[in-house]
Formats: structure tokens, C-alpha cells, sequence
């Protein structure tokens, strides 16, 4: 049985976690421990109780999160703090999270990943960060019809906001939330962006500045990323794998 070291160092080596700034508060990285050894990994977007309840429940003992718990820490370990951590330790399930890496990585990533289900290639980076580039602008050659319709069968809601070019010669790609990466597509001759959410003055700005927006969900935008690590830790260990989902709609 692999130690939980072993899993952690192969983590921190492919996400390049040591090399990657992220928000002061994501702590990427392992953020509870276990007893030592690991029998089945885990996938979930979220930290929270009810994902942590049913990673326990599925018998998981190494949870990987692409959001952790301690974006404002210190916090004492009272109410649904405690019960996330107390969750944990009595499951015996560490929990390894992973933000910033696992959005730009150019094989794990949400947006490479995002890139392949729309059968596009990233050809640059945009959203420059220590460590690497955070989005992904690949070249494209279809309609913008084309492009809502592929983004309509592979998330359960798309807001399509279309005032950009009908064939855009490039697509900007951004998991999760848009809003600090909006101000900057302009500088990229990209006008097209498909990402997870974005604030409601964002419509104003895409007609105002000839933009196609298409806003397609934080959550379902990176559930890709934590699957696919799970998915290569599982190969690589010989461990049994599972994705906890949620039903979150935002």
C-alpha cells in the first residue's frame, strides 16, 4: 500500500507547487494529514462537510480539492469548521488541495482540459503568474454557433452574451471566475472568452467593447483538473479512484 508521502511528493512534483504563487490563503498543497497510508483516492471541486461526509462514506483516504479550507485562516476550529476537520480525522482521509496549479496546468489543467472538449489546441498563455500563465487563448476556426452549441452539450447551463466576432479567430479560456481576467482580454486581439462566472456589469462591458462572453459555471468549469490528477494517481499508484460530486449550481 502506498505511503501518503509518496502520493503527496508525486502532487506537489506535477502540479509544481513549490514554484506556483497562488492567493496568500489557498495553501496549496497537503492541508490534513492521515495515518500514513492510502487506499483509495478522491476527486471533489469543494471543501465542505457534505463532500467530506461522502468521501468518508465512499471509504476515501486521500481527497484531492481544487478549492481548500483555508482561504481565511486563522479561524477557530468551532461550527462547521470543526465538523469539516473533525470529518476528516475521523475518516482517517487527508486532504491534499490544489487551486492556481491545477487551473493552468498545460496537461492536468481545467483550461487544457476545457481546450480539448471544444477540439481546440492552446497556442499561448494569457494571465501571467508566478510560476506560469493562468489562462489559455487557442486558435479557432468555426462559428460562434458552433462553439455555443459544443459548450451547451458539455455543460448543464451556458450564458452565452454575443456582441464579438461571429468566427472568432481565437478563444480565451478561464475556469472558475472571469471578473479579474476580464479587464485584460482586450490587450490579447482576443474578443471571445468562455469561462466559470462573472459579475452582472460584465454585460454592459461585452457590448460595449464587442465581446462573446460564455459563462458556463465555477463548479462544472473545474471538475476537470482534480479528476485528472486523481485519474494519473490511480494509474500510477494502483489505487482505486472516485469523483465527489456536488450539486452545486454556481
Amino acid at each position: 500500500m502506498p505511503s501518503l508521502s509518496d502520493l503527496v511528493a508525486y502532487c506537489d512534483q506535477r502540479t509544481r507547487r513549490a514554484a506556483f504563487k497562488d492567493a496568500p490563503g489557498a495553501f496549496n498543497g497537503l492541508q490534513v494529514a492521515n495515518s500514513g497510508h492510502v487506499s483509495k483516492i478522491g476527486a471533489a471541486v469543494d471543501s465542505g462537510v457534505i463532500p467530506f461526509q461522502k468521501a468518508a462514506a465512499a471509504g476515501i483516504d486521500f481527497l484531492i480539492v481544487h478549492h481548500g479550507m483555508y482561504w481565511d485562516m486563522p479561524r477557530p476550529l468551532t461550527g462547521p469548521i470543526y465538523d469539516r476537520v473533525a470529518t476528516l480525522i475521523r475518516a482517517d482521509c487527508a486532504l491534499y488541495s490544489s487551486h492556481l496549479p491545477l487551473d493552468a496546468h498545460p496537461e492536468l489543467g481545467n483550461n487544457a482540459l476545457m481546450a480539448h472538449q471544444l477540439e481546440l489546441t492552446p497556442t499561448r498563455g494569457w494571465l501571467p503568474n508566478e510560476g506560469g500563465d493562468i489562462g489559455a487563448i487557442a486558435s479557432n476556426s468555426t462559428d460562434r454557433n458552433n462553439l455555443r452549441s459544443k459548450l451547451e452539450s458539455l455543460y448543464p447551463r451556458v450564458i452565452a452574451i454575443e456582441y464579438g466576432s461571429t468566427t472568432p479567430n481565437e478563444i480565451a479560456i478561464c475556469s472558475g471566475s472571469g471578473n479579474s481576467a476580464l479587464a485584460s482580454l482586450g490587450a490579447t486581439g482576443c474578443d471571445t472568452l468562455v469561462t466559470g462566472e462573472l459579475r452582472e456589469e460584465h454585460f454592459n462591458f461585452a457590448q460595449e467593447n464587442h465581446l462573446n462572453l460564455y459563462l458556463c459555471g465555477h463548479y462544472a468549469t473545474e471538475v476537470h483538473a482534480v479528476k485528472a490528477l486523481a485519474a494519473e494517481l490511480s494509474a500510477r499508484f494502483g489505487l482505486p479512484w472516485e469523483f465527489i460530486a456536488t450539486e452545486n449550481p454556481l
